[in-house]
């Protein structure tokens, strides 16, 4: 039987393209590497590899192997973060999924700094333009923990982090910039042209819910997939945007106003079971570093 050194011994090999290669990246004698390979050879049936003067290359039988061989150590790998993780050891690999203002606003400086408390530690990062998305893949599997607006039903552990708040965007020579107050009704844009997310970003329900409560419909100038770029085309003057205000950067060339009434939306972090030690310590990180503010009130999507 297949033996999961004998794997890792062909796929180097077939990767290097060399025997000798393959045996001093992986500290073993160049003889010891090739009885390896031949006793998987024999246990499979036949040559998986063809040896030129100069270089190696995959039988048919090789390639229908490899595939599997990469499968499986991939899953080894697995198996011993999973070990090392559940043991409360450093190491291993978090895996994290959120929405794209999330990723954009508040992450970067809760990750610094979990870089700088565990940097043996990889952070897997899926970004997902929804929060129903997010919710799927998170029932799917997909990763540890999700840090999202809070999920509309969710049998595992749901930690709340704060309330985000929104700011309305608009030009510096917008009329509305032109005011004392850095606060503007909803209600006296609604004659306006907004610029507006496209319907598969979740800050669409937001600002559509917003102007609901407020009494209108916002009419679109134009429509983004980026949320990244709603602030940016607000500020060039194509109209108000509503946009989390973590994300606005200090020296942003738009003016950012807030909205009367407030707009804020209550943010989570949740996990499919109870967290293990690493995943514990993440979540005490994005407690510590999240900028938010309360009382944690849910609006939107």
């Amino acid at each position: 039987m297949a033996t999961l050194r004998q794997l890792e011994y062909l796929v180097t090999v077939v990767e290097t393209g060399s025997f000798t290669r393959a045996a001093e990246l992986l500290h073993v004698s160049q003889p010891a590497l090739s009885h390896q390979v031949r006793a998987l050879e024999r246990d499979s049936g036949g040559p998986l590899l063809e040896r030129l003067p100069r270089s190696v290359r995959l039988t048919p039988m090789g390639r229908a192997m490899l595939p599997h061989a990469r499968a499986a150590l991939a899953d080894a790998e697995r198996a011993r973060t999973a070990a090392r993780r559940a043991a409360g050891l450093d190491g291993g690999e978090i895996q994290l999924a959120t929405v794209y203002s999330v990723t954009l606003g508040l992450l970067p400086p809760v990750l610094r700094s979990w870089r700088e408390r565990h940097p043996e530690v990889r952070v897997r990062l899926r970004e997902f333009p929804h929060t129903d998305a997010l919710l799927t893949a998170m029932a799917a599997g997909s990763a540890d923990v999700a840090v999202g607006p809070a999920p509309r039903a969710w049998d595992g552990p749901v930690r709340e982090l704060g309330t985000e708040e929104f700011v309305v965007v608009v030009a510096d020579d917008d009329p509305v910039a032109a005011e004392d107050d850095d606060r503007v009704p909803l209600a006296a844009l609604a004659g306006r042209d907004w610029v507006h997310y496209a319907p598969g970003n979740g800050l669409a329900e937001v600002l559509d819910q917003a102007c609901a409560e407020a009494g209108f419909q916002p009419r679109t100038a134009v429509r983004t997939e980026q949320t990244a770029a709603a602030p940016l085309l607000a500020a060039a003057g194509l109209g108000p945007a509503l946009v989390p205000a973590n994300l606005i950067p200090p020296g942003f060339p738009g003016r950012p106003l807030r909205p009367d009434p407030p707009v804020r939306r209550l943010l989570t972090a949740y996990t499919r079971s109870h967290p293990d030690p690493l995943t514990n310590a993440f979540l005490a990180c994005l407690s510590e570093g999240l900028r938010l503010t309360g009382p944690a009130t849910p609006d939107g999507a």
